[in-house]
């Protein structure tokens, strides 16, 4: 059998195994993993680490915050620089505003995405507003459609209360569709910023402080709680603590239906990086904030023990000038800076170094972490894996070159690299998006709106276990 491509002699990463191998694609879908395939077209991928495209779940993109600002990207930057990096599918955001109707938020982001996506997407449905006009009738609608996720904040001006929150759980358990959660105590951090201002506390690393890690900590055990009671499946947002990830730990230990994810800034950063001069240290602002080296080192733990199954980079991108993080002037206090932090374009290589490079937990490890595992809970069926009948999607890594990031070489539209100076060691040559490539050896090829809508099957309800596979 002759292919439309073969890649050729890579390390592959399969599902079961890493192995020298080849890739056999038509049609955009991998038709043969073995040696000796033939086809029209061939890629030497000898010498190189091949792994599944990207899967990044968690993406502020085109969004209006809670303070009014749009994010810095639009869909065609964001997948620009998602590609870059070697991501070819992710899912972000259709916010619903106060009073909007669910089905008018959706079909909104979707015409933007339609416009500007040039990898292949999905959405999540923030819930900010219960009491807009038919409500549970638009969300169990769209629930049916593929979009099998929604969002609940705790905190902001668009969190919800338990009462809300479990309704949306015993919807979304009912349709099959997976609730994430923002899980933040909002009195505990509204007591803690009212202290640090009549303080005069205004300065970034303040930021930190006014968001205590009980605020998470408390919120985190009360989601999985909830999640518990009504038996529907939770995804706990970007997790920064050492005891949040115990909580889910002792959750999922009782049988409670809930998953995780952290991020690389909380695996890689302090709230040192927010202790800079002026309002430098703005450019590092996210919530929850970046925590302690202890942290750290239990968030590894966690996603070594499978209490977390997910890297997100929770890429929130806001410029640091008027515009964005700089909105209220160059003397704002931290509650009116703009929360969040590119990252779309560096998790893969970044999360490449440790665990590939440094041999923190190893390649199949990280192909599961970033790729496999957030397909299969988010219900990609056809991503995260390299197996016959699942798109295409592939990034070939040399694994010897080293890159050290500057201060604005991202390809978003965001103006400044949060990881500037750092060096990793594994570096994305080729990404291939449903058997095309979009990026090669540092140049962009893809095409803006070219990107698929992905609709999802049901997540399941409650596992048969708790590895992160669904029923």
């Amino acid at each position: 059998m002759v292919w439309d491509l073969v890649i050729r002699g890579g390390r592959v990463v399969t599902p079961d195994t890493v192995t020298t191998t080849d890739i056999a694609v038509s049609e955009g879908r991998i038709a043969a993993v073995g040696r000796g395939l033939e086809a029209a077209r061939t890629i030497d991928a000898d010498g190189l680490i091949v792994t599944p495209g990207g899967v990044d779940p968690h993406c502020h993109i085109e969004q209006m915050s809670g303070m009014g600002l749009m994010n810095a990207d639009t869909f065609e930057t964001a997948t620009r620089s998602a590609a870059m990096g070697g991501t070819t599918s992710l899912i972000s955001f259709a916010a619903q505003s106060k009073g909007q109707r669910l089905s008018e938020a959706a079909a909104d982001y979707a015409a933007r995405a339609a416009r500007g996506a040039a990898v292949d997407h999905a959405f999540h449905l923030i819930l900010a507003d219960p009491g807009a006009p038919d409500f549970e009738a638009d969300l169990e609608t769209l629930i049916a459609a593929g979009h099998r996720s929604l969002k609940v904040f705790t905190t902001y001006n668009i969190g919800l209360d338990d009462a809300g929150i479990l309704r949306a759980l015993k919807i979304a358990g009912r349709a099959g569709a997976l609730t994430c959660i923002h899980a933040e105590n909002d009195a505990i951090i509204a007591e803690a910023r009212a202290r640090l201002l009549a303080e005069g506390r205004t300065r970034p690393l303040d930021h930190a402080a006014s968001r205590p890690r009980a605020a998470e900590i408390e919120a985190v055990a009360r989601m999985c709680r909830l999640a518990e009671a009504v038996r529907a499946p939770v995804m706990i947002f970007h997790v920064s603590t050492a005891e949040a990830a115990a909580e889910i730990r002792a959750a999922r230990a009782r049988g409670a239906p809930v998953w995780a994810e952290t991020c690389p800034h909380y695996l890689f950063q302090t709230e040192e990086v927010l202790d800079r001069p002026g309002l430098e240290g703005a450019k590092w602002m996210c919530s929850p904030p970046q925590r302690l080296v202890a942290d750290q080192e239990a968030l590894w733990q966690a996603l070594a023990l499978g209490d977390l199954q997910v890297v997100s980079s929770d890429h929130a991108p806001y410029r640091h000038d008027g515009t964005g993080k700089l909105s209220a002037g160059p003397d704002a206090a931290f509650p009116a800076i703009a929360n969040g932090m590119p990252g779309l374009e560096v998790r893969l290589p970044l999360m490449f170094d440790a665990m590939v490079s440094r041999g923190r937990l190893g390649l199949s490890r990280f192909a599961e972490l970033t790729s496999a595992a957030p397909a299969r809970l988010y219900g990609l069926a056809t991503k995260g894996r390299i197996a016959p009948g699942m798109d295409a999607d592939l990034v070939l890594w040399d694994p010897a070159r080293e890159h050290t990031y500057g201060e604005d070489d991202l390809h978003d539209n965001v103006g400044y690299n949060p990881w500037a100076g750092t060096t990793v060691r594994g570096w994305p040559q080729r990404v291939i998006l449903r058997g095309e490539t979009v990026v090669e050896e540092g140049s962009y090829l893809g095409t803006p709106g070219t990107g698929r809508w992905l609709p999802r099957a049901s997540v399941g309800t409650i596992p048969a276990d708790l590895t992160g596979r669904p029923q």
